[in-house]
């Protein structure tokens, strides 16, 4: 990895608080260096109370963009000067460019979401997807598919409120695709026996708490379903686990983290992402942040 930083280096980086746990410095400045860029990847711990003073940073100190995790994604909207139409959609941005110091706030998780299927030879266009979960991820991958033309959509999450509510904005861009089902097994194993791609957008069974599944069962999977799980410490989760026991195709977390993470370097750079040199790094690494977390 290149260490040589010079006045013509331009810097990217994260914003989130905590950030120490990111992957994203290791995978991105290596793929900098791969390419011989002139930019540098580093972490930036935002407090709370700091983030309008650190927008306004990125613009004071000519940083070229940033991520944005939690807890910013939606706080950050207001702060910034223009959004892409994904990100106004979802109403979430995860990658912010500046441009002369008009900043400009992207989504790229639903693409991320996305570039992992097709990278694993899945064509969401018209299949049935069934997500788990409301929050933030299941925004912007619900959105996303319903962009680009999934046959239908069917969230369940423990709060139907949320759920609901997710409802209304995914059917606003495609009407009547999306419904919503109560969180609980019975209402999970109908469904499941009509869809297609299964999700799990929720942080069920992230470490610590390994043994958590939102599916108690392999039973409840049915072969020729394609299972995701966005969770990615660890990386095969018990819901893969139990997803591979029933003999599914599945897809894991860090796929979508490396898509995300690659159009955001296209965002910055114009160049295309050297994906397999950042599957390579953040593979490698993934291990010893598993191990330490």
């Amino acid at each position: 990895m290149n260490h040589n930083i010079m006045g013509t280096t331009k810097v990217v980086g994260i914003i989130g608080w905590p950030v120490e746990h990111s992957l994203s410095p290791v995978m991105h400045n290596n793929a900098f260096s791969y390419l011989g860029l002139d930019y540098c990847y580093v972490p930036f711990p935002v407090k709370p109370d700091y983030l309008h003073q650190a927008v306004n940073g990125i613009r004071a100190l000519s940083i070229k963009g940033v991520n944005v995790t939690v807890p910013y994604k939606e706080r950050i909207l207001p702060l910034i000067d223009e959004l892409s139409n994904e990100a106004a959609q979802i109403g979430a941005v995860n990658t912010i460019l500046n441009e002369n110091g008009r900043l400009k706030g992207y989504n790229t998780d639903g693409l991320g979401f996305y570039k992992a299927l097709k990278a694993a030879g899945i064509n969401p266009k018209d299949r049935r997807a069934i997500l788990i979960g409301a929050g933030g991820a299941a925004r912007a991958i619900g959105i996303y598919l319903a962009l680009k033309g999934v046959g239908g959509i069917i969230l369940t999450n423990r709060s139907q409120e949320k759920a609901g509510y997710l409802k209304n904005e995914i059917n606003k861009i495609s009407p009547g695709i999306c419904e919503v089902i109560p969180f609980n097994e019975n209402s999970i194993k109908k469904v499941l026996q009509k869809g297609d791609l299964l999700v799990n957008t929720t942080p069920l069974g992230m470490s610590p708490k390994i043994e958590d599944s939102p599916i108690k069962s392999a039973d409840f999977f049915r072969e020729d379903i394609v299972v995701f799980d966005i969770v990615y410490n660890p990386l095969e989760t018990m819901f893969l686990k139990m997803a591979k026991q029933a003999g599914c195709c599945v897809i894991y977390g860090d796929e979508m983290l490396l898509y995300q993470g690659a159009a955001a370097f296209e965002i910055w750079t114009g160049k295309e992402a050297p994906v397999e040199i950042m599957r390579k790094f953040l593979k490698s690494n993934l291990g010893n942040y598993t191990k330490s977390t």
